[in-house]
């Protein structure tokens, strides 16, 4: 018999009878799923506790949802020291260093000593990552990449190794009643040294101040260039309401999570943001993508709900136009209404604001992709994923494109990582079933198709004709036709 084997360092609870449990057992159980028959795959915690001590590889195999666990698990295969590891997983482990100076910017430590507030360290954070994101001479990685890295004991070095930066900047948030105190330091990964560190002390209504102040002593150790406009262009940001950055915060947290509660809660949590101060631009460019996001999934059904959320994008833009999210907003709502040129437009500014925002190459390989620009599509989604190497989402988006190119084999290579990073998609399991149904590979469609009904039973190819905006409905009836041909669904009448 060959075995399977998982392993994770962590605690877990033993009752009287010798049964244990806990949330150690349960990713251990998840690892032990991944594992290859007679292989073993261990968790990240382990790794950096065995490295150097064990003659063993590790090939990365993503990060792993598991069920009861709140945050997403790294999964390593262990690989027997000489043997091969196959290239691709290589690559993903090993990104190339980019031309320009490059920085992660790791999820800052919540020191309140009230969980509570996890959220608006992590604010802080995505916030520093945005500014840092609108310099053109700076190559930044996403937040989606660096959280995976949340509460993990790290190896500076490894973690730049994997995204593919020099530079990692590290930090701590202690928030306590108006005040908030900000330590951060920046470390050259390739020595590990020190380069710069500070900690500031400051009124809760200066906190855009702090994060302008950490963006330039960034951007003064590593001697970046700025151009005339990045000098002049952006001035300092004034203060801001407490009140209402917390509400937008806290909300932005909650979106992120996509599902229908969570958008709720964001919404009532943007309103009252807006109840506190009704000129605050990210709070509308906030309120516009949720109206986007409740719209794709069908979460709102009132007719005019993707005009309401064009009025908040515009909102926000005229607030403040130079802000990439926002234009990410509104090309979100374009697409959706499917004014084609409109949305590419504002994509572009998002991209031309901020060179190194993955949101804005998202943004605007959508728009491509459904116009059936696919080729360009790519373009813009490679751009996305060196941004943000660990966001699973784009792999999906990739192969989607490549699938309407007919390239079936980097479709095929792209939905496969993306199901093994998120095992539960409905949607990478549709279109990798279509892909199989035109390759006349319906065993493995049906198999697919049997387990996204398992995953979501009320999956809809009707639906998605009637929500995805194709502007040549000849690309969704392709994506149809290869689940026609698994028998998967009914023809077309």
């Amino acid at each position: 018999m060959r075995f399977r084997i998982g392993v994770h360092l962590g605690d877990v609870i033993e009752k009287a009878d010798g049964t244990i449990y806990g949330d150690g057992v349960n990713i251990a159980a998840r690892l032990e799923g991944l594992a290859e028959p007679g292989g073993i795959t261990v968790s990240d915690s382990v790794r950096i506790a065995v490295k150097g001590k064990v003659a063993a590889g590790f090939e990365d195999q993503g990060e792993q949802k598991v069920k009861n666990i709140p945050d997403a698990v790294r999964a390593y295969r262990v690989r027997p020291e000489g043997s091969a590891a196959p290239a691709a997983a290589a690559s993903e482990a090993d990104l190339p260093l980019p031309d320009k100076p490059s920085i992660a910017v790791l999820p800052f430590t919540n020191m309140s000593g009230d969980p509570e507030q996890e959220y608006f360290a992590d604010g802080i954070t995505e916030d520093i990552i945005t500014e840092l994101s609108r310099i053109s001479g700076m190559f930044v990685i996403a937040r989606n990449s660096t959280f995976v890295f949340k509460k993990q004991v790290l190896d500076v070095k490894d973690v730049a190794r994997r995204l593919g930066v020099r530079h990692v900047l590290e930090g701590s948030v202690r928030k306590a009643g108006g005040r908030v105190r900000i330590t951060a330091q920046l470390i050259d990964a390739a020595t590990g040294g020190h380069l710069w560190a500070e900690r500031f002390d400051r009124e809760l209504e200066d906190i855009f101040a702090v994060q302008d102040e950490v963006t330039q002593h960034i951007v003064s150790e590593l001697k970046v260039k700025l151009t005339t406009s990045e000098r002049t262009g952006h001035p300092p940001r004034g203060k801001v309401n407490p009140e209402a950055y917390d509400h937008t915060v806290r909300a932005r947290a909650s979106l992120v999570q996509f599902t229908l509660e969570a958008a709720n809660e964001s919404r009532e949590l943007i309103k009252r943001a807006l109840q506190c101060d009704d000129g605050f631009a990210p709070a509308y460019a906030l309120l516009a993508m949720l109206h986007s996001t409740e719209y794709i999934n069908g979460w709102a059904q009132a007719p005019d709900h993707l005009e309401q959320g064009a009025v908040h994008a515009r909102k926000a833009l005229e607030l403040d136009p130079g802000d990439a999210a926002a234009h990410q907003s509104m090309a979100a709502i374009e697409l959706w209404r499917k004014d084609y040129a409109a949305a590419e437009r504002a994509s572009r500014r998002a991209v031309e604001l901020a060179p190194s925002y993955s949101g804005g190459y998202t943004a605007l390989g959508q728009v491509l992709d459904f116009s059936g620009r696919h080729e360009a599509a790519i373009e813009a989604r490679e751009n996305s994923l060196r941004l943000d190497p660990g966001f699973d989402l784009i792999l999906h988006l990739l192969g989607r494109a490549q699938l309407g190119l007919g390239r079936y084999a980097e479709a095929e290579r792209n939905f496969k990582r993306r199901l093994i990073r998120n095992p539960y998609s409905d949607m990478t399991r549709a279109y990798l079933a279509s892909l199989y149904g035109a390759t006349n590979r319906v065993e493995e469609a049906r198999r697919l198709w049997a387990e996204l009904l398992e995953i979501n039973p009320d999956f809809s190819v009707e639906r998605l004709r009637r929500v995805l905006p194709y502007k040549d409905p000849a690309w969704f009836e392709s994506f149809a036709g290869g689940l026609q041909r698994a028998g998967l669904v009914p023809s077309a009448t």
